[in-house]
């Protein structure tokens, strides 16, 4: 692949920028301060995006190159992939993800899988290289190479890892130490002391010796809560039957009020009869005491009576003569004396009419004057009858209703006093299981702090046995990671490194016209290399410029193996230790052995531009 084209709009000092590159060649010249760095990390965060994060970095590149004044923060990179798919990438990089166009310019963003940390991964998709590998092979940093001659030991450590393990800041040595490091510190040992399994396993075995002194109080919780139960249960029958009673108690009592109604009016009945007796007994009182005026009234009726009948019958005598004689004897004066006989009869019969009224309205006056006094007696009798009539038949119904009663509830004549004292003892017993029950809810309050403390301790000691188990785990995890690590490492060793090496001597070999041709990797020493007389010298001893070519020939040999594409090689002050005739050799290395790459280059000096026209060399200038 190559990149075409930059447009950056703002990033960092660079501003309202454009600049295009050639298909082989490419050399970015400027000053230092120019900007050199701020352009190759413009390119890198293209195609990866930006960080927030500082890494280890007094500020990170957001904030580094995020313009002061209020900018657009934002460019655009024009790329074409082997298979001439050309792409361009628009980046507002205060956004997470970029916008992606194709030659159409149709935005394709979406048809590639964003991460959420990582945002849109349309370029590892694309080649394959993630932006860790991107920086360790196809972007060389100016600090990777200019390093003080005192420091010259952590390039070739550098380069010892990158032989060994296939990335240059990897060491097996270091990574196998910083794990055993981390397996005592994390973890420990049987024997360490105030490590975390040693802790924890101190801390379970507290734990258990507690939880077995606190364990015995949950037997005593549960037979407090059994006889708590069975209190409750009889508390409940007791006051179920203690209700029951007094049901029966208030049906007696209501009985005793029922009788003493019926006895009530019984004896209202009774005064009522003894009143009617009294009244009775001053009436025949009377009666005896008016004895002869009611017999002068039988008297004067008797007489009445008698008299009137012999005049009836001397009237119907003589009416019946003088209807004979008128018949019969036909005498004149016959007939006027028998007719003087009648008128004679009326007047008689009338001043005995007149004398008996007398007699009877003295008598009548008399019998009056006796009613008169008898009457309200009489009245008063009848009302007494009357309200005797009524008492009875509330009597009646009384007694009816009560005896109901008894037959509705089954009830004998049951003696209250013995209920009352049933109810007394019943409540009695009642009392005292309550104050049972209360002592056992306060031995239970007491125990409930021991039993919460139980449980806190339950519940600390499964969260210290699964961070026993974590540890245990992430023990096996460390273990196995040696293991895996040990036989990647061995099997680097065998099939990687040989490869590695022989390509690094070669590479070597030619650039430094077979001055050093073989290069071999020591698990004691590191990197070795042989000598022209055929003896070995640690690659620590050789000079910087050598250390430099060592490290960037091997940077250069992985670039080949990246990727299915043919990615872009891009030197940032790479050379800077490289005398003219070193500088000569490496770049007609890059000119023979990468001529189908794009290769930007960035430099203050202008003597990769004069060694390039000096050999004839094509290549595409930008300056900054």
């Amino acid at each position: 692949m190559k990149i075409n084209k930059l447009k950056i709009n703002a990033y960092g000092k660079l501003k309202d920028k454009e600049i295009e590159f050639g298909n082989h060649l490419n050399l970015i010249y400027g000053k230092n301060e120019a900007g050199k760095s701020t352009l190759l990390n413009f390119i890198a965060n293209c195609f990866y995006g930006i960080s927030k994060n500082k890494n280890g970095k007094e500020i990170s590149d957001f904030e580094k190159y995020n313009p002061w004044v209020g900018e657009d923060f934002s460019g655009k990179l024009e790329y074409e992939l082997d298979n001439k798919e050309k792409f361009e990438i628009f980046r507002d990089f205060k956004k997470k993800n970029p916008q992606i166009f194709n030659e159409k310019m149709e935005d394709i963003s979406k048809e590639f899988n964003i991460d959420k940390s990582k945002g849109n991964e349309f370029f590892y998709e694309q080649t394959k290289v993630d932006e860790a590998l991107f920086n360790s092979t196809v972007l060389v940093n100016q600090q990777e190479v200019k390093l003080e001659k005192q420091a010259q030991t952590i390039l070739i450590q550098k380069i010892a890892n990158l032989v060994g393990t296939g990335e240059d800041n990897v060491s097996f040595k270091r990574a196998m130490d910083r794990i055993d490091r981390r397996k005592l510190g994390e973890i420990g040992t049987e024997r360490s002391r105030e490590k975390p399994i040693n802790i924890i396993s101190k801390k379970i075995i507290e734990l258990e010796q507690e939880k077995q002194q606190l364990e015995k109080y949950e037997d005593l919780k549960y037979e407090i809560e059994e006889k708590r139960n069975e209190l409750k249960k009889e508390i409940e029958n007791l006051e179920e039957e203690n209700k029951n009673l007094k049901k029966i108690k208030l049906f007696f009592e209501n009985q005793k009020i029922e009788n003493e109604k019926i006895n009530l009016k019984i004896n209202l009945k009774n005064e009522n009869n003894e009143k009617i007796n009294s009244l009775k007994n001053k009436i025949n009182e009377l009666n005896l005491n008016h004895k002869n005026i009611l017999e002068k009234n039988k008297k004067i009726n008797f007489e009445k009576n008698k008299k009137n009948k012999i005049i009836l019958i001397i009237f119907s005598l003589i009416i019946i003569i003088n209807i004979l004689q008128f018949i019969f004897i036909k005498n004149k004066l016959f007939n006027f004396i028998f007719l003087l006989t009648v008128p004679t009869l009326l007047i008689f019969y009338i001043l005995f009419k007149n004398k008996i009224n007398k007699k009877e309205k003295n008598i009548k006056n008399n019998l009056e004057k006796i009613n008169s006094e008898i009457e309200p007696f009489n009245y008063e009798i009848n009302i007494l009858e009357k309200n005797n009539e009524k008492l009875e038949k509330e009597i009646n119904e009384l007694k009816n209703n009560l005896n109901s009663k008894l037959e509705k509830n089954k009830l004998g004549k049951n003696n209250l006093e013995k209920i009352n004292f049933e109810i007394q003892n019943l409540e009695n017993k009642l009392n005292n299981r309550k104050i049972e029950l209360h002592t056992l809810d306060l031995d239970s309050k007491n125990i409930e702090p021991k039993l919460e403390n139980l449980s806190n301790i339950e519940e600390n000691l499964i969260n210290h046995n699964e961070q026993m188990v974590n540890l245990k785990n992430f023990e096996k995890s460390v273990n196995l990671a040696k293991e895996v690590l040990n036989e990647s490492y061995e099997k680097m060793k065998n099939t990687v490194t040989p490869k590695f090496t022989e390509e690094l001597s070669k590479t070597i070999a030619e650039i430094t016209k077979e001055k050093y041709v073989n290069v071999k990797f020591n698990d004691d020493i590191g990197l070795v290399v042989e000598l022209e007389n055929g003896n070995y010298m640690p690659a620590s001893r050789l000079s910087i410029g050598t250390i430099d070519q060592l490290y960037l020939s091997l940077r250069l040999a992985m670039v080949e193996k990246l990727s299915d594409e043919k990615m872009p090689i891009i030197l940032d002050e790479a050379f800077a230790y490289y005398d003219t005739e070193r500088l000569t050799n490496i770049l007609k290395y890059i000119k023979e052995r990468f001529f189908d790459y794009q290769i930007i280059l960035f430099t203050c000096t202008n003597r990769e531009k004069e060694i390039l026209e000096q050999l004839g060399i094509e290549y595409h200038l930008n300056t900054l």
